[in-house]
């Protein structure tokens, strides 16, 4: 075998059906990076940073591009449907592994909280009579029918969503550029590009508030690793894999940096606030008519595409982790349909607290559930990195075969990025607002110990390293 293959030998069998196409596969990747994050959550770090968060996001951006090549490097050595916490468990030892299996399912479980909120919320826009909590319920019931039938079917209406999402997106990225050359609509005579610095400045309230955004700006992108977990049921994974990561860059200037740049050039920043899409105020703001209607429309389908990810995912890793005796073995198990329906329905169930937030505490239910969500996702980055890190290393000492798709830079980037994540949770603990997620992961982290101390007690096994001994020599 070349160290151009995938090393097929290290790749379990896993029994799902290998129904993601290509074309699935790269809008799954797609509409990962554009989530509620950047529909409903740009509108309170606009209102913060004004005009520099568009650097922000970029920053930001690069970072996770850093980690998603990471990702690829592994995916590529090994492609398998536990991604990250399969490889945290080889490179680092299987407490890691069951950390990271369950801090990734709790990050999905409480994203899915997340986006059923914002949905939500969007209902609103048409029917203010109907309460948060109903809209949440209806869309956690179609939802999950949706994922108990196939990966087929998830991957098709994945598609789907994102598809909406992308030709949105791009359509208004083209109308505000209209509105800025040709001057037409209510918002033709004050748009302007010099929007961006004529208020205030670039960095109106300092460039210290604008980095406290990058907490809200990397909950935009939770969601791009999503593609890691379709390694496995993948039809061709190592040619769609690189693909869609290698897309990552532009889809970020397009979709992140590019519909910033004119959404602030149309409208002043001022104008922005928390718990309200930009897209949607912009574009009412042109005066087209159904336009914010259109754009509300769309950031549903937004926040329904990364709920439908997250009943995908979390059932995908809670049957990983039962296959490594870390969770109870009824998750484990698939349907008729080659689904791991257990682990989706116990998974949906528990995002049914979000239903009973948005009942309790509506206005504040978006904010808990996303600076949780956050550090979860956080810790995940970073098993990625540290795992690629020790990988690169045995790969260097000739234990282990080159991936197909090494990251540019080697190991130097995912320290780059590890640096910069916990500089980000550094800010998390600063703000008071997000800092409630630190309570509850100390709590979880007191869960786990917990947990795994249970299960060594149960399974003496669980404590031998799986990493470097049985790390292949290369001949």
């Amino acid at each position: 075998m070349t160290s151009a293959q995938v090393d097929t030998e290290n790749v379990p069998e896993e029994g799902y059906e290998r129904g993601l196409g290509s074309r699935q596969v790269q809008m799954i990747a797609i509409g990962g990076a554009i989530g509620v994050g950047l529909f409903m959550g740009a509108g309170a770090n606009i209102a913060k940073a004004g005009p520099s968060i568009i650097l922000m996001y970029a920053l930001a951006g690069v970072v996770i591009f850093f980690i998603m090549r990471a990702l690829g490097e592994l995916l590529l050595y090994r492609p398998v449907s536990g991604s990250f916490a399969e490889y945290a468990r080889e490179f680092l030892g299987p407490f890691f592994g069951f950390v990271t299996g369950w801090t990734y399912w709790l990050m999905w479980v409480v994203t899915g909280m997340a986006e059923l909120t914002a949905a939500a919320i969007y209902i609103h826009f048409w029917f203010p009579e109907i309460p948060q909590w109903v809209s949440a319920l209806v869309f956690l019931v179609v939802l999950f029918g949706v994922n108990l039938i196939s990966v087929k079917i998830f991957g098709e209406v994945e598609f789907w969503f994102s598809m909406i999402k992308v030709t949105a997106i791009i359509g208004m990225i083209v109308i505000g550029l209209g509105v800025l050359t040709l001057g037409f609509s209510d918002a033709g005579d004050t748009a302007a590009v010099s929007n961006l610095w004529a208020h205030d400045g670039f960095f109106p309230n300092g460039i210290g508030s604008s980095l406290m955004t990058l907490q809200g700006v990397m909950f935009a992108y939770l969601a791009v690793e999503l593609v890691g977990v379709t390694a496995g049921e993948s039809e061709n994974p190592e040619k769609t894999l690189p693909k869609a990561i290698n897309t990552l860059p532009w889809r970020i200037i397009v979709f992140y940096v590019g519909a910033l740049l004119v959404i602030l050039s149309v409208v002043k920043w001022t104008e922005f606030s928390a718990g309200e899409s930009p897209f949607v105020h912009a574009f009412g703001k042109i005066g087209i008519p159904l336009a914010a209607g259109i754009v509300n429309f769309v950031v549903l389908t937004a926040a329904l595409s990364s709920c439908n990810s997250g009943m995908y995912s979390t059932g995908r890793m809670l049957r990983d982790l039962a296959s490594n005796s870390e969770a109870p073995q009824a998750f484990g198990k698939l349907n008729a349909r080659k689904t791991p329906a257990v682990g989706i329905t116990v998974s949906v169930a528990l995002m049914g607290i979000g239903v009973v937030l948005n009942y309790v505490v509506p206005e504040k239910a978006f904010l808990y559930v996303t600076s949780v969500a956050t550090a979860a996702g956080i810790w995940t980055w970073m098993m990625i990195l540290v795992s690629h890190i020790r990988y690169r290393s045995a790969v260097d000492a000739g234990r282990l075969r080159a991936s197909s798709f090494p990251a540019p830079g080697g190991a130097i980037f995912s320290w780059v990025a590890l640096l910069f994540l916990i500089g980000v949770t550094c800010m998390i603990a600063y703000d008071k607002d997000a800092r409630v997620c630190l309570y509850v992961a100390a709590g979880w982290a007191v869960a786990l110990g917990v947990g795994w101390r249970i299960l060594k007690s149960r399974n003496p096994q669980l404590t031998e390293r799986r990493g470097d001994a049985e790390f292949e020599k290369v001949g």
